[in-house]
């Protein structure tokens, strides 16, 4: 779930970790959609956690339909927010980019992502989608997704292409819980 929903018990279980765990700060990941009240909160802990942050689009109207429950929040005004707490605890923000086939695997949007990303303190992780047999969304190529990561890193947006293992018998990232659900839905009279 999204941890800023819950954010006074994450805070707390953040700086257990960080402090009595011994967990090195930048061991210990926030990873979120995006949520003003973390960027205020975040800052003020002893512990300053990574950030890891679902971006997957520039478009502010592409981003409210792929993330329908996420804060309203400008990608624009999200990476400014994030860029603040990036240069107060001293590393890059990662920011998630699903790819979707035509959808955000766009010429248009690499040339946004540069726009947005150029000079900023940031890690791109491009990571090609999962299929969900319920769902119409399809990864691109691999060879689109490799030529995405090459243009970005040559442009000087640091961007890692991710490898997804097990989506041959549907355990990548994503599958598991919707199988759950379908045998679930499945028992029930």
């Amino acid at each position: 779930g999204e941890p800023a929903h819950n954010l006074d018990n994450v805070l707390e279980a953040i700086e257990v970790l960080g402090t009595l765990g011994a967990i090195a700060h930048k061991s210990l990941v926030f990873s979120s959609v995006g949520d003003r009240r973390m960027f205020e909160r975040l800052p003020q802990g002893n512990v300053k956690p990574a950030l890891a942050l679902s971006l997957h689009t520039t478009c502010a109207k592409l981003r409210r339909k792929l993330l329908p429950r996420a804060q309203h929040i400008d990608p624009v005004e999200l990476v400014e927010l994030s860029e603040g707490y990036a240069r107060t605890i001293g590393y890059p923000i990662q920011y998630q980019w699903t790819l979707l086939q035509g959808i955000n695997d766009s010429d248009e949007e690499l040339e946004n992502i540069v726009k947005l990303l150029t000079g900023k303190y940031a890690i791109l992780n491009l990571i090609p989608y999962n299929k969900i047999t319920s769902l119409s969304f399809n990864r691109p190529s691999q060879e689109r997704a490799e030529a995405m990561a090459r243009y970005l890193n040559q442009q000087g947006i640091f961007t890692k292409l991710r490898n997804s293992v097990g989506q041959d018998i549907d355990g990548g990232c994503g599958q598991l819980r919707v199988r759950a659900i379908e045998e679930t839905e499945s028992d029930l009279p």
